[in-house]
């Protein structure tokens, strides 16, 4: 009987060595820095890394074209403000008759006056 034990407590040594080889071999390669999950985690730290330094010239660029925005927005209405004034003080001007025609200012020559030939 003790025979039987030592041989099944070799047999689970021996397969707990194997199973933690294999582990051991699973793990080496899972943190290679070239091709496992630690390559990855360096492709994205990288990655990371550069969308912080895109967002921050975003954000930079966006707050200088607010500024320019709202300098564009106050002149727009300022000079909006400036034709309101001008187009209420041509409504105190008098009316004037509108300018004759060329028709009307230059004499014309009428060969038959009667009909068309």
């Amino acid at each position: 009987m003790n025979l039987i034990a030592d041989i099944l407590l070799a047999a689970g040594a021996l397969g707990a060595g194997f199973y933690c080889f294999v582990l051991s071999r699973r793990l080496s390669r899972f943190t290679d820095l070239e091709n496992g999950v630690g390559g990855a985690v360096a492709v994205l730290s990288a990655q990371v890394d550069d969308l912080t330094r895109t967002l921050g010239a975003a954000q930079s660029t966006a707050g200088e074209s607010t500024v320019r925005l709202e300098t564009l927005t106050a002149r727009a209405e300022d000079a909006a403000k400036r034709l309101e004034l001008m187009l209420a003080s041509l409504h105190d001007l008098p009316e004037q008759p509108p300018p004759p025609s060329r028709e009307e200012a230059e004499p014309r020559f009428v060969r038959h006056p009667g009909g068309s030939r």
